[in-house]
């Protein structure tokens, strides 16, 4: 199952797709491995190597990079289907659900965010516990089930709203268990020294599914409507399954507590964990403060800055598609070359160009020119705006594709799902609150001022990152 919030991010994502969004530690051979991961240590500033941490280590200028291992590029390729799969059922689901009215829309999509959100940390906690593959198995079992149903009780013409409520639900939920797994297949499966080029490499395919799959799920709701869409990702899960089962990933599970109540703990020691470690804790706080300030600005502010300034729908789609080229451009290049030798200067340096890019789109013209047609809107200030839409893309792709190794190689080995679920409750919430108040704040003050500050705060946290020593030196 590819998860939806991988990256996703047209989402950047540091580990896993944010939106509907996209989350490693084998001998780092160029071939597949089946040996036991390495626990070398990673250097901490300020402190002592953490056990269980892999050093990332940078390739040497001018060599030429390994080879990432072939049983990672299966992986790779099974997550790439699942990904077009769950990216045309979640157009099919909001195609459905608008049938309804835009209230019902809202519901299907609460039904979605409410259990990850809620469940995510619980999640990361069964899969450090059971194993990351055996969780990722059984969330596939249950999605292929899932959308088998969903196929045959959506033959019909009219969907029912409780089918579609019903069926977000129950993604969520899995989705809550799934994605801390599936966030550290990455370190489970490759060595730490090619961690940042098979990062950027998954970020590069979930930009491409995210381009091809809602129009994938416009004509398979076309042909066969919500039942073709489901159909069609019900075969996807299938194929992750086959190639989930070919796989080892390396896993050395801890001891096992008892009951519900053990689970809790163990998820509470994750929290623990990364709020004790100087570059998780700075880390996940850069994070927080660039899914706040960088993902509403595609999806909330572009199409507001679209109506303001008379630009017209075409030209807010050429933004998006300017942002998406620029993160596809960025972790392309990362994954064939290799990323900075300091992660997290490349971080901090994305996050400074990302801001550029958003301080264009505020200050973009607006006003038609008669004659200079943008798929039906005659533009001017379309193209310094979607010129400013590259650069944020390419600015949020360096700050992905280097903060996301950060924050996998940080992590012990006993706690990579715990961790993955903090980063992915930290993305969530940070981009549910900002989003809240941005809207607002752009019905009272005009949508400029929120862009703005978005700039504002994305310059203000690189220029942060900058100034941290444990960022700086790592």
């Amino acid at each position: 199952m590819a998860t939806s919030t991988d990256p996703g991010p047209g989402t950047p994502s540091t580990g896993t797709p944010s939106t509907g969004t996209p989350s490693t530690g084998t001998p780092s051979t160029g071939t597949p491995s089946t040996g036991p991961a390495p626990t070398g240590p990673a250097p901490t500033a300020g402190g002592p190597a953490r056990p269980g941490a892999p050093r990332l280590r940078a390739s040497h200028p001018g060599a030429r990079p390994a080879a990432l291992p072939g049983r990672y590029l299966l992986w790779l390729g099974g997550v790439q289907v699942g990904l077009l799969g769950d990216a045309a059922l979640y157009f099919a689901l909001g195609w459905a659900a608008s049938a309804h009215g835009g209230g019902a829309a809202g519901l299907v999509l609460t039904a979605i965010t409410l259990p990850r959100t809620a469940l995510v940390l619980l999640g990361g906690a069964v899969a450090d516990r059971f194993g990351a593959r055996r969780v990722m198995l059984v969330g596939d079992a249950v999605m292929l089930v899932a959308t088998l149903v969903l196929a045959g009780a959506a033959s019909g013409r009219d969907v029912p709203l409780g089918l579609l409520v019903a069926a977000a639900a129950v993604i969520g939920t899995v989705d809550a268990f799934y994605l801390p797994a599936s966030g550290s297949m990455p370190r489970r499966l490759v060595g730490a020294d090619r961690l940042p080029r098979a990062l950027a490499l998954r970020q590069a395919g979930g930009q491409v599914a995210a381009l091809f799959g809602a129009p994938l799920g416009g004509v398979l709701v076309a042909l066969g409507g919500l039942s073709g869409a489901a159909l069609a990702d019900a075969v996807s899960f299938g194929v992750v399954l086959l190639v989930l089962l070919r796989l080892r990933p390396a896993e050395a599970p801890p001891a096992r507590s008892a009951g519900a109540s053990g689970l809790l703990r163990e998820a509470a020691a994750g929290v623990r964990l990364a709020a004790g470690d100087p570059l998780l804790r700075a880390s996940l706080l850069l994070t927080g403060a660039a899914a706040g300030a960088l993902l509403p600005v595609v999806s909330l502010l572009v199409p507001l800055l679209a109506r303001a300034h008379d630009w017209g729908a075409g030209a807010a789609g050429l933004v998006g598609g300017g942002e998406g080229a620029g993160v596809l451009v960025v972790a392309a290049v990362v994954a064939w070359r290799g990323g900075l030798r300091r992660a997290g200067v490349g971080a901090a340096a994305g996050l400074c160009a990302a801001s550029a890019g958003i301080a264009v789109l505020a200050w973009a013209p607006g006003g038609p020119v008669a004659g200079a047609p943008v798929f039906g809107g005659a533009v001017p200030g379309a193209v310094p705006a979607v010129a400013g839409g590259v650069v944020l893309g390419a600015g949020a792709g360096l700050f992905a594709c280097h903060l996301g190794p950060l924050v996998l190689g940080a992590a012990p080995t006993t706690h990579l799902s715990r961790v993955q679920a903090l980063l992915t409750l930290v993305q969530s919430g940070a981009l549910v609150l900002s989003t809240g108040l941005l809207g607002v704040l752009a019905d009272t003050a005009g949508v400029r001022l929120p862009a703005l500050l978005c700039a504002l705060a994305t310059g203000a946290a690189g220029l942060a990152a900058l100034a941290s020593p444990t960022l700086r030196r790592v």
